[in-house]
């Protein structure tokens, strides 16, 4: 079958013909002045991404080697986290704290909104011991569709008097919604290379604040490849990389940031993905007329930039998924954990994206209802509605 297959899952996400030609860069010695300037170069520029980190960890893994680079950096063996259970990926998150010997203090789980930042606030309140050591937030869990406000967490945490470090999961919301490392009082920031930055995986970063690099330097945690504190030093670029470095990555993640400031930067790449996720609901929204279709996160305010999770009621979504994906080349991502498993789809619209790529998606997704006879309303023409209502004249 010929034409485009659309890609819209949560991530991997679409990549750019400029950054898939980077790739094809032959390899050259790390050591050459030019990639040692090219490195240097991207590292100077990330931490305002981050909105305001004090130092830049990059690793050669996925975002899961980077939770666990930020646990073993920043918590002895024995003490205590605070993962609040809001979908799959805090769930992940907790069980990897677990594994590698540390006690987890959760929230009751919750998957149709983001994490109150009161509940943290009371269970901070009562550690008055501060056994907890660090406060993990998903900032954008992806298999629920929610965004957690960063800035009223940071409030709670404040109004709690407690001295843990406040850790994010960014690798769904880095270039999607607004991150402020700086004036939110963050200590680490996790992200990844294949969602907002249009990369393959096999990138991430730990973006630190001075006290989590206080921190680091005083915890004896058995570690080695994910240790931060080597990667600091001055000297070959080998050691910063903790190995031999990443060039292909590195040539795509210099096009990548190049391609963000050329399209107005990290300002207007945010505004780009409220533009598309209007879209989205809308169309969900339209077929909610005629159906049994029904975003996750039922707040608006709630709802990330980066991904809507559609909850489908008493229709099998795995029928929809596959004929999408077979018969229009239409890829989404299925619903994630128990409680959604089967009940749900979910719609990227995050990365290397514009609106006709969005709509075919979204026509690709409405034929299928139809030729499944399911019942929907008109999502499409809403879509298109809300993108006219939005785009500048």
């Amino acid at each position: 079958m010929g034409g485009r297959y659309f890609v819209q899952n949560p991530g991997p996400t679409n990549i750019p013909d400029r950054v898939l030609e980077a790739f094809r860069r032959p390899a050259v010695d790390f050591a050459d002045p030019d990639f040692i300037a090219l490195a240097e170069g991207v590292w100077a520029e990330l931490p305002e991404l981050f909105g305001g980190a004090d130092k830049i960890v990059v690793l050669t893994t996925v975002g899961h080697g980077a939770w666990e680079s930020t646990l073993t950096n920043t918590v002895e063996p024995g003490e205590t986290v605070l993962i609040p259970d809001c979908g799959l990926f805090g769930r992940r998150w907790a069980r990897m704290a677990r594994d590698l010997g540390y006690e987890v203090v959760m929230t009751e789980g919750h998957i149709r909104r983001p994490t109150d930042p009161a509940e943290i606030a009371d269970i901070l309140a009562a550690d008055t011991a501060h056994r907890i050591k660090c406060v993990c937030i998903v900032h954008t869990e992806t298999s629920t569709g929610a965004v957690t406000d960063l800035a009223a967490m940071r409030a709670a945490m404040d109004s709690a008097d407690h001295p843990a470090l406040f850790i994010v999961d960014g690798v769904c919301s880095l270039g999607i919604e607004p991150l402020r490392m700086r004036d939110w009082g963050i200590d680490v920031v996790v992200a990844a290379s294949q969602k907002g930055l249009m990369m393959p995986p096999g990138l991430s970063f730990c973006a630190l604040s001075e006290r989590a690099v206080e921190r680091n330097r005083s915890v004896a945690t058995p570690r080695f490849h994910l240790a931060w504190e080597p990667r600091f030093e001055e000297g070959p670029i080998y050691n910063r990389f903790g190995g031999t470095p990443p060039i292909q990555h590195m040539f795509a993640l210099r096009t990548a940031l190049d391609m963000i400031a050329e399209t107005g930067g990290i300002d207007a790449s945010i505004a780009r993905h409220r533009r598309w996720a209007a879209a989205v609901h809308a169309a969900v929204d339209g077929w909610a007329s005629g159906g049994p279709w029904e975003i996750n996160i039922t707040e608006p305010k709630h709802r990330t930039a980066a991904i809507t999770c559609v909850r489908t009621g008493d229709i099998a979504a795995g029928s929809l998924i596959s004929t999408a994906r077979d018969r229009f080349r239409v890829s989404v991502g299925s619903g994630m954990m128990a409680e959604m498993e089967g009940r749900a789809f979910r719609v990227g619209h995050l990365g290397d994206l514009n609106e006709p790529m969005l709509l075919g998606a979204l026509g690709g997704l409405e034929t299928a209802m139809a030729v499944l006879g399911l019942p929907h309303g008109h999502g499409l023409s809403a879509a298109v509605a809300s993108l006219a209502a939005t785009a500048r004249p």
